[in-house]
């Protein structure tokens, strides 16, 4: 789940008609001081962090003044909990509190259907105040068909002692709860303490909320870096990795960094693992030999070369690591040589100056093994292909003895530049990238192996130059699969006349950051 924080999920209630109290979220000192003098009264202070316990570690204070609430942002800017870098105070009025409530929706998975709780004790864990006050507590399930309907919230509510006024607004609050929560694709949502001031007014002092990851595309809005369960900020590699996998549907990309900081003296290595089970076994393998993983990856469900190609330069993004290790499962079902062509690209690019392990068990595996060993030769490390019969522990252990022989060299990361093509050159629009041809070589061609190569048949001849043989639209749309045959094909074989361009938005900003290049 894709979690948010509590300042962008008291805006989604608020707009729902939810009252909140007021304030605003302050990103440094005198953020703080200019809200709390808008504000005009004693203001509260809250760290914006996913986890729990805030008040316990000094991420909840108060403030009776402007100059108070700069000097205590001050305070909490900046300091470390947990996993996370406090980069975001939420400044907001003080409550006079008379009563807390809680009220929490969430998906039951067992009875497949959203749950709401309501509690006339709240304050702490639901769990808490299940255990202290089981009487406080009621639940139903929702028809996600039907809704949440006003006399069922007020039935809700009525189990657990409330009575009087509070039985037409307590109601109203947990109907727009629902409504919130479904309209935003939420797998939960919390309101945690639902306050009574002593005004007779109710207020919504907390509130968490975590979306579906699969549902996130559809809500830009909430403005979510990465659509997966962290505890702690995505790392700007992730994001980059992320915005790959989420602007393409053909198999699975998934990278998670493992290390904020690779030193030269640590055995680091960049992982890359195919399927869960497998990637599982690898991974123990590499770690049992002492190594320590930079990153997990897997690119499984028989993805493109050209995402392969993309994970392989988001590894390689990595400073120090001292080898490349990929392995997964040994009987996987997919194509094992649009791995290996995805691989060949990016080492070539990167100069690949580590070595590399690459077990690549699964269909046409022998293939797959023949490519590498084929097409990456003239590049400094040595880079080794396996199959399904050779171990992870093999694999480790070649990985541990290539890594020896390399003097344990780090990686040193390259710059990146654009793709240099000739002027005029026939190109060509694919579903993630584009491809150009020099027909000024092409006419030198003797084998034309780029049309043969192109198992998806898309190229055909035209006077001797290759061209699509389908529309540029259909191309686009993913009828070219981005095999990466043809330009492996033409740079080995031929005129090397074929460039195709994968971009990776925002890794080339990112590459010259940590370089210290401007």
């Amino acid at each position: 789940m894709a979690r948010l924080y509590e300042f962008q999920s008291k805006k989604l209630l608020e707009d729902a008609g939810i009252r909140v109290p007021v304030g605003d979220v302050a990103a440094s000192p005198d953020d703080a001081f200019r809200i709390a003098e808008k504000i005009g009264k004693p203001v509260i202070l809250k760290i914006q962090v996913w986890v729990t316990g805030r008040a316990g570690i000094g991420g909840i204070q108060f403030a009776n003044t402007p100059d108070e609430a700069k000097l205590k942002a001050q305070q909490m800017l900046g300091i470390k909990v947990k996993n996370f870098v406090v980069e975001k105070v939420l400044v907001e009025e003080k409550l006079s509190i008379k009563s807390e409530y809680f009220v929490g929706l969430v998906i039951d998975d067992a009875q497949k259907t959203p749950v709401l709780i309501f509690s006339s004790v709240g304050g702490t864990g639901i769990e808490e105040i299940a255990r202290t006050h089981p009487e406080s507590v009621s639940q139903i399930p929702v028809d996600v068909v039907r809704g949440l309907k006003d006399y069922q919230a007020r039935n809700l509510v009525q189990k657990t002692g409330i009575s009087g006024k509070l039985l037409i607004s307590l109601p109203a609050v947990l109907v727009k709860l629902y409504d919130v929560a479904r309209k935003s694709d939420a797998r939960s949502a919390e309101i945690n303490p639902l306050v009574l001031t002593e005004d007779n007014r109710l207020y919504a002092a907390d509130c968490h909320m975590a979306v579906d990851d699969y549902a996130v595309y559809r809500h830009p809005e909430l403005g979510i870096d990465v659509a997966r369960e962290f505890d702690r900020p995505p790392m700007p590699l992730e994001k980059i990795a992320y915005h790959v996998e989420e602007k393409d549907y053909r198999g699975t990309f998934y990278f998670l960094q493992m290390a904020e900081e690779i030193s030269r003296e640590d055995k680091f290595i960049g992982f890359n693992g195919a399927g869960g089970g497998g990637s599982m076994m690898s991974m123990d393998a590499v770690l049992n030999k002492g190594f320590k993983l930079a990153n997990y990856c897997d690119t499984s469900g028989n993805p493109s070369a050209s995402k392969v190609y993309r994970a392989a330069k988001i590894i390689l993004s990595q400073p120090n690591i001292k080898g490349y290790f990929a392995s997964g499962s040994g009987v996987a079902s997919q194509e094992q040589y649009h791995s290996a062509r995805g691989l060949v690209k990016a080492f070539h690019e990167e100069d690949l100056d580590i070595p590399a392990v690459i077990r690549l068990g699964g269909n046409f595996e022998e293939e797959a093994i023949m490519i590498l060993a084929d097409y990456l030769q003239d590049i400094p490390a040595q880079v080794e292909g396996y199959g399904r019969d050779d171990s992870p522990e093999f694999c480790a252990n070649r990985m541990e003895e290539l890594i020896i022989e390399n003097e344990s060299t780090s990686h040193k990361v390259k710059p990146m530049g654009d793709p240099v093509v000739p002027e005029g050159a026939y190109a060509f629009e694919t579903f993630t990238g584009k491809i150009f041809f020099d027909h000024s070589r092409c006419a030198n061609c003797e084998s034309h192996g780029c049309v043969s190569s192109c198992k998806p048949d898309v190229l055909k001849l035209n006077e001797g130059k290759p061209v699509l043989s389908i529309s540029e639209e259909e191309a686009k749309k993913g009828k070219c699969t981005e095999c990466l045959a043809c330009e492996i094909f033409c740079r080995f074989h031929e005129q090397d006349a074929i460039t195709i361009h994968l971009p990776i938005p925002g890794l080339k900003e990112y590459r010259n950051k940590i370089r210290g290049v401007d």
